[in-house]
């Protein structure tokens, strides 16, 4: 199938293909003398995966390297997979904090807590707000 046809099918566009290219995660088929080339069905699976790695979290170059894994051990994907599990749940812990300031917000919205934009300051930065909220 020409590229076109390949990045249809993969779901990405043609120029996301030539830069997966570029970034050595998809191989170049040689250009015959008629000037197209043409790539297998393996092709859109590798795609696919690339784009799947990313949602997961992997950045292009860790993309690269479990790609280089296939033919490796499973305790080099374990290590991989293991660090970006570790970032996800710090992320996880980082966006649940962020849950919890916002909730602690809209509390003070909901009980008239807010009543001057230095109320609101001090709530955001952490600060509670009182008799002295607007000094200093």
């Amino acid at each position: 199938m020409t590229i076109g046809v390949l990045a249809q099918k993969a779901g990405v566009n043609v120029e996301t293909v030539r830069y997966y290219q570029r970034k050595g995660l998809l191989p170049e088929p040689p250009r015959p003398p008629g000037g197209v080339r043409y790539y297998g069905t393996e092709v859109i699976d590798r795609i696919r995966f690339i784009k799947r790695a990313q949602y997961l979290g992997f950045t292009l170059r860790e993309v690269g390297e479990l790609l280089a894994f296939g033919s490796g051990s499973c305790k080099d994907v374990e290590g991989l997979a293991a660090a970006k599990l570790s970032e996800v749940e710090a992320r996880i812990s980082d966006l649940q904090a962020i849950r919890q300031e916002l909730e602690r917000l809209l509390e003070q919205c909901r009980g008239g807590e807010l009543t001057t934009e230095w109320d609101l300051i001090r709530v955001v930065i952490g600060q509670e707000t009182g008799s002295d909220a607007g000094e200093g």
